[in-house]
């Protein structure tokens, strides 16, 4: 049984001491914050997967390059019915905009306060993407009111580093879109590796790709999702695949960090 990437305590915040925090952040580190959500992921996997996932990816990172792994934020922005089946399934529980906004920024000016300088929002909901946007640009001008100017952020979701050679073993037959990849084969393989317990591998929908029309109609007509809420099929998902892409985007994810802060991050 596959088992999670283990975690040092001096890379989660959380399990830090303040002085353990203090003392790691006088070294400038980069300060990983996942954000995720608590979203319907179909029959088979748990609401926290949104979460899971990226405090996963971002720990490994972390790891790789001497970083910190800041308490996620695990609620996050409306699930929107093509890219994650939608805010009406029973459990998903969810922020307005401005919520999730001036929780996110007042978290990266607590970070900055305490020190950190180097901050990358670790998305692994594709929903929160231009809400963490808002909370960078107002955070930036808050510290800049301030007279620091010396801060900078990185936004990123983990998935968009997957290239085409593990595109390739994920999707053998072809990529739908990571829209339609909501609870499907990669957020299912990534599961099914690093915490196969979670993961009721009876309940793997086979569902057809769902079929959208090229705009939205508000309310918004749910006809089109799948009923398990799973907008393509993740029958071919498996721990192996799983494996794979955490090999390749952890390094990935780590070289570029590298290069967008400069030689002294490690």
């Amino acid at each position: 049984m596959s088992t999670p990437i283990p975690s040092s305590p001096l890379i989660r915040i959380a399990d830090m001491t303040w002085y353990e925090f203090a003392d790691r952040v006088k070294g400038d580190p980069i300060v990983l914050l996942p954000t995720g959500s608590v979203e319907q992921h179909g029959p088979h996997l748990p609401l926290v997967t949104d979460v899971i996932l990226p405090v996963t990816v971002a720990e490994a990172v972390a790891a790789e390059m001497g970083g910190m792994v800041a308490p996620a934020v695990s609620y996050g922005y409306k699930s929107q019915p093509k890219s994650g089946g939608g805010n009406h399934f029973p459990g998903t529980l969810s922020l307005d905009a401005g919520v999730f906004i001036a929780l996110a920024r007042n978290i990266i000016n607590e970070l900055v306060r305490h020190g950190a300088r180097k901050i990358v929002l670790f998305d692994g909901h594709m929903e929160n993407q231009w809400f963490l946007v808002e909370a960078a640009d107002l955070a930036l001008r808050d510290q800049a009111m301030l007279g620091r100017t010396d801060v900078k952020i990185i936004k990123l979701g983990y998935w968009d580093f997957i290239n085409k050679t593990t595109e390739a073993v994920l999707f053998p037959d072809g990529f739908p879109s990571w829209e339609l990849e909501h609870a499907a084969v990669m957020e299912t393989s990534i599961m099914l590796h690093v915490r196969p317990d979670l993961v009721r591998q009876d309940k793997i929908p086979d569902d057809p790709a769902a079929d959208f029309p090229p705009y939205d109609v508000y309310p918004f007509d749910t006809r089109p999702i799948p009923p398990t809420g799973v907008l393509s099929s993740a029958k071919s998902a498996s721990a192996e695949k799983g494996a794979a892409v955490l090999a390749q985007v952890v390094p990935d994810i780590a070289a570029s960090l590298r290069a967008a802060f400069g030689p002294s991050s490690d």
